[in-house]
């Protein structure tokens, strides 16, 4: 298949770029600009902005199948404001979508979010679950993953996590109770590998985290123990977090703000964990403490 990956430069695009082209397909990484570092053997590159129709169009055609990973972080507020979700993850969605069936695309594989909803409490949340129905109402096979916050050489989880609770004491809203099922990189990219070329994967939404929940409290811990520190969590209460964060808005260049408040309500779980669907055990994934070395 001739397979495009918009995104193809990031941290999850790199290996499954690199997994596609392993199983013998012919890949494109498309970004909006030429990648920092060299791509993976194999793999093509196109510039293209998923938020430009006409780039975008030029882009996709041709192509049989496009994975969709062009995302925001929903851990920092964006530059420009958390409108850009909507400008990056709705509007790029219905650009990718509608090049992908002007092509004639027989597949399209939408990265989502744990929790999306198009009511959600967040921008991010919201984008992603708008972005979601685009994808439903097109005519495209297409397939939905929504991961909990991934993990790996290069990703930015316990980067954030360190960033947001220092080390040895620490104040935490709600305690750093808020819950994750972090799943490695490597761990996700066959399966999304998986989604993207298997047709019993065709209509479904799925739902992935890793092998253990943990509280952000516990990702602290991890993540600096494996630098030789050591975190004693203070408490802030809730309401208190939320009047500070909240005041980060107005300050440019914080990166947390309200809607990040919002993120530490919400446990980024699974009830029921979609790996079983790609032929995985929850046992057989990698843990957090054992990637860090701890």
């Amino acid at each position: 298949m001739e397979i495009l990956v918009a995104g193809g430069d990031g941290f999850i695009g790199r290996p499954l770029c690199a997994e596609l082209a392993e199983r013998g397909h012919d890949v494109t990484a498309m970004s909006r600009s030429e990648p920092a570092e060299s791509l993976p053997d194999g793999v093509h590159h196109a510039t293209g902005d998923v938020t430009d129709s006409d780039s975008t169009e030029s882009v996709v055609d041709g192509h049989d199948a496009v994975v969709n990973l062009v995302a925001l972080s929903p851990l920092f507020s964006p530059s420009g404001g958390e409108e850009k979700h909507f400008e990056v993850h709705l509007e790029g969605t219905k650009n990718l979508v509608a090049a992908a069936e002007e092509a004639g695309a027989e597949r399209f594989l939408q990265q989502s979010a744990l929790g999306a909803d198009p009511d959600g409490p967040t921008h991010y949340i919201r984008a992603k679950g708008q972005a979601e129905a685009v994808v439903r109402d097109s005519d495209l096979d297409w397939t939905i993953t929504r991961p909990s916050v991934v993990f790996g050489d290069g990703g930015e989880f316990v980067k954030f996590t360190k960033l947001l609770a220092p080390p040895y004491v620490t104040p935490l809203p709600g305690g750093g109770k808020t819950r994750f099922q972090p799943i490695h990189v490597g761990d996700l990219v066959p399966m999304l590998a998986d989604a993207v070329l298997e047709d019993e994967h065709v209509g479904e939404t799925y739902d992935i985290g890793g092998p253990e929940k943990l509280t952000m409290a516990e990702v602290a811990r991890l993540g600096h123990r494996a630098d030789g520190r050591g975190v004693n969590v203070l408490p802030i209460p809730m309401s208190l977090s939320k009047i500070g964060l909240s005041a980060l808005d107005y300050v440019p260049g914080f990166p947390f703000g309200s809607d990040q408040y919002r993120s530490l309500q919400m446990d980024n779980t699974v009830d029921d964990n979609d790996v079983s669907a790609f032929g995985v055990d929850e046992d057989e994934l990698t843990t957090l403490a054992s990637f860090l070395g701890v």
